[in-house]
């Protein structure tokens, strides 16, 4: 079966964004363009990983240029995007294997997104030579979705996915673990429902 290959080459947005309750909430990557919107589910983890990559990585791209790659220091507010995700929210696959690059040439982020797949590996070795195989098979590997942005859109990227992580529920603070509406049964008070 032909790889299925969601490109946004830009995108008129690319955002993390959650659907349900605080505790109950499911994350997604949103890309769209020309009327196409392509949705597809991660973990929290995944998201917060992404982002502080993409930062990361753009603070190596300018330090790299001395300054002179056109990647603003902090997201521009002009590029801020906090609407919610474009309904419908349409699972297209679950993420498994995110890869992250930067263009010197184009001047681009590629983040590229690549489904969940189920490897039957013996070793650990195994198993990280079958993710490499499935990363560069363009013709015959799982759904992809993969974006290019400019570094402006990438810093607003991170920064609205890391508060999109952020705004969860809030840490108990005696314990850090998460509160729900409800309380929690807080381990450093012996047990003893905790109320939010």
């Amino acid at each position: 079966m032909t790889r299925q290959v969601f490109l946004y080459d830009p995108p008129e947005r690319f955002v993390a964004g959650t659907v349900g309750l605080p505790g109950r909430r499911t994350f997604f990557l949103q890309a769209s363009a020309g009327g196409r919107v392509t949705s597809v589910a991660l973990e929290k983890t995944q998201v917060a990983a992404l982002a502080e990559r993409m930062d990361e990585l753009l603070d190596e791209v300018v330090r790299r240029s001395g300054g002179n790659a056109p990647v603003p220091a902090v997201a521009p507010s002009e590029n801020s995007d906090t609407a919610p995700l474009d309904a419908p929210v349409e699972e297209e696959f679950r993420v498994g294997t995110m890869a992250l690059a930067w263009d010197g040439d184009e001047e681009r982020m590629i983040v590229e997104a690549q489904a969940l797949v189920e490897l039957d590996a013996e070793s650990e070795d195994d198993l990280a030579a079958a993710e490499e195989q499935l990363l560069q098979d363009e013709e015959n590997g799982p759904p992809m979705l993969r974006v290019r942005l400019s570094g402006a859109q990438a810093r607003a990227f991170a920064k609205r996915a890391l508060d999109v992580v952020n705004a969860g529920r809030p840490p108990c603070p005696l314990c850090s673990l998460p509160l729900d509406p409800e309380g929690h049964v807080c381990p450093r008070q012996n047990g003893y429902r905790r109320g939010a």
